[in-house]
Formats: C-alpha cells, sequence, structure tokens
C-alpha cells in the first residue's frame, strides 16, 4: 500500500474516462474509498466498477463542476457515504475550441473557463471546507498542463485556463498550508486520452505534436495517475504549492534550436 492513503476517502473529478479513470483505479488500488465525479452515467459506474474491482467501495456522482450547487451536493454525499474527505484529484476539464481569437466565441470562452478554472476553484472552496470542518489535514492535486506553463497559438482559453490553474493551485496551497491542506497540480503534455484523440487525431497534427516530445511517445494516463497518487500520499508530505510537469521532455525542448 501506499504510505498514508489505506482506508482514506477520496473524490475524483471527470473520472469517466483518460487520466481520471486511472486515477481512480490507483487511489483504489491503494487502498483509497473513491467518489467518481462525471456528467456521463455509463462510464462513470464503468469506473466505479474498477474501482471495486482494485479491491475498495466506490461512489459515482453525476456532477458538473461549473455549479456550485452541484459541487455542494457532491461533498455531501461523499461524506453521507464515507464519512469524510481526505484526498481529492480536481481533474474535469475540456479543450474547447482551439481556433484563433478572433474566431473564438464568447460562449466557448465561457465554457472553458467555466468547466477548467471556475471548476477547479468551486471543487477547492468546497473540498478544502470540508477537510477544515474534519480538523485539517488532507491533499488536493489540481489538473494543470502544460499549456499552463507556455503559450499555444489557436488554444487562448484552453492556455488562460490552465494558467488559472496554476496561480489557483499557488494561492489555495498558501492559505491552508498550516492547515495540513496540501496542494500541488500536474501539468501533463500530450497524453493518450480521448481529449488528445480529438485534438491531435489527424496524421499531420500528430506527427508535429509528437515531435514536440523529446522521448518519442505520448504520455499513458497511468503515468499521470502514479504521479497524482504519489501527491496525495505522505511520500509527498512536504511538497505543496507545487506544479508538477510530465511532459516526455516538451517543455526543456522549448528554447532548442530548430
Amino acid at each position: 500500500m501506499t504510505p498514508g492513503l489505506e482506508g482514506k476517502v477520496g473524490l475524483v473529478t471527470g473520472g469517466t474516462s483518460g487520466i481520471g479513470r486511472a486515477a481512480a483505479v490507483l487511489l483504489a488500488k491503494a487502498g483509497v474509498k473513491v467518489v467518481v465525479a462525471g456528467r456521463r452515467d455509463p462510464e462513470g459506474k464503468e469506473t466505479i466498477e474498477l474501482v471495486r474491482e482494485a479491491g475498495t467501495d466506490g461512489l459515482f456522482v453525476r456532477a458538473d463542476v461549473s455549479k456550485a450547487s452541484e459541487i455542494d451536493t457532491l461533498i455531501q454525499k461523499t461524506v453521507e457515504r464515507f464519512g469524510r474527505l481526505d484526498v481529492a484529484f480536481n481533474n474535469a476539464g475540456i479543450e474547447g475550441a482551439w481556433v484563433p481569437i478572433i474566431r473564438q466565441s464568447e460562449e466557448d470562452w465561457d465554457r472553458t473557463i467555466d468547466i477548467n478554472l471556475k471548476g477547479v476553484w468551486l471543487c477547492l472552496k468546497y473540498e478544502i471546507r470540508q477537510m477544515v470542518k474534519q480538523g485539517g489535514g488532507g491533499a488536493i492535486v489540481n489538473m494543470a498542463s502544460i499549456t499552463g506553463l507556455v503559450g499555444s497559438a489557436g488554444a487562448a482559453a484552453y492556455c488562460a485556463s490552465k494558467h488559472g490553474v496554476i496561480g489557483l493551485t499557488k494561492a489555495a496551497a498558501l492559505e491552508n498550508a498550516r492547515s495540513g491542506i496540501r496542494i500541488n497540480a500536474v501539468c501533463p503534455g500530450a497524453i493518450e486520452t480521448p481529449m488528445a484523440q480529438r485534438l491531435f487525431g489527424l496524421p499531420a497534427v500528430h506527427k508535429y505534436v509528437l515531435g514536440c516530445h523529446p522521448i518519442g511517445r505520448f504520455g499513458r494516463p497511468a503515468e499521470v495517475a502514479e504521479a497524482v497518487v504519489w501527491l496525495c500520499s505522505d511520500r509527498a508530505s512536504f511538497m505543496t504549492g507545487h506544479s508538477l510537469v510530465l511532459d516526455g521532455g516538451f517543455l526543456a525542448g522549448q528554447n532548442s534550436p530548430s
């Protein structure tokens, strides 16, 4: 078992596929009872079956992270079922429309920011309240991206949302450090997920993006999940306010000669 996680209660938003599902299963293997939140019931229930196969109990709650009332209810249902909340992975997110700013609609901007940034803020708000109510202590991981550290032409809303998550993570970590609540973020490069398939599915685009990753491949959801579980565990007990990059060397090569 991973130190400090056995018997804990965890929450994963956006846990219906990809990195969220991988994290939910890996947390379960570490002994965590897992609540999975998402907007797709069949996929959410599939994740819970995998959680139970991994050896712990789980609960799926349908929730839209951009709505305060639904996050409030999500935390309430978590506590009603398992009694507390110890760790959380705020993973839910969308890519939005990757188009130049002059072609981006206000509706798309609002939806991307609402889910990717406001959604993380709402989750933090209610998760931290519950952890403080319990007496403090806990670990939260937010989903950022390497696009939270660099720009990407045609992805203004997405980049803005992920830059925001990194700033939000730092502020929340400082506010709650003395309460024993550690708050960090993960910043993946391109990962083999449905989102990546939508964004980089065309052969020419896939080839270009792959070439930006010196390691020579896209990451796997399980590789990001391993980092999430580590950040939630006692092994990362001195880490807070940090953004952990998992990008196959992408950022290391940003200033290299072409």
